[in-house]
């Protein structure tokens, strides 16, 4: 994981050249909640800074303790600007795709129930344009989410590990690939 450094700086296991486990610390998240404008930014953040357009790859096992803790791909121009998605235990019962994106306060959406610990997660951005996508085995992947985002050329892209409610959590990031091209489809995430 050369390259990588930290934004909130927790535990972070570098198992092989691809794959790494990260501790999410009690109470942390990234979020700025539009119905009282607060702002929470201590999510454990592993991140390169990336400019120009990009395709963040990785399988995702968060250890489930608490409501919404998760294990997300995530990218940061500053704290108004940024986007997450996350493999995300809900407040309803279920283990989900979930996307963020905030343009000064945060939005939310639950996307696909995912049955059991595993999904691999993609982030394509093409100029402003940016494709949240997911897959059950890491070739075939469907759209969560298309947005664009005016940001500038570089940003901090890599992995969060969150524990909001709860009092921290690990998450295992496998066949990790992070790389500085352009993808063919934004919406449907082919490379």
């Amino acid at each position: 994981m050369n390259g990588f450094k930290w934004l909130n700086e927790s535990n972070v296991e570098v198992m092989t050249e691809d794959s790494l486990e990260m501790t999410a610390l009690p109470k942390s998240d990234f979020f700025v909640n539009p119905e009282n404008e607060e702002v929470t930014e201590n999510g454990a953040f592993y991140y390169r800074d990336v400019t120009g357009d990009f395709v963040l790859r990785a399988k995702v096992s968060p250890d489930f303790r608490g409501i919404y803790d998760a294990g997300c791909l995530f990218f940061l121009k500053d704290s108004t600007l940024w986007g997450k998605l996350c493999f995300e235990k809900t407040d309803i019962g279920t283990q989900s795709v979930v996307s963020v994106v905030t343009k000064g306060l945060s939005d939310d959406a639950n996307g696909v129930n995912i049955d059991g610990g595993t999904v691999y997660l993609q982030m394509v951005r093409k100029g402003d344009l940016f494709g949240f996508h997911y897959s059950y085995n890491g070739e075939d992947f469907f759209m969560a989410r298309y947005f664009g985002m005016d940001c500038g050329p570089s940003v901090k892209v890599g992995f969060v590990a969150q524990s909001p409610l709860g009092e921290g959590t690990s998450v295992l990031f496998e066949e990790i690939s992070l790389g500085e091209i352009q993808a063919k489809n934004v919406r449907s995430g082919e490379v």
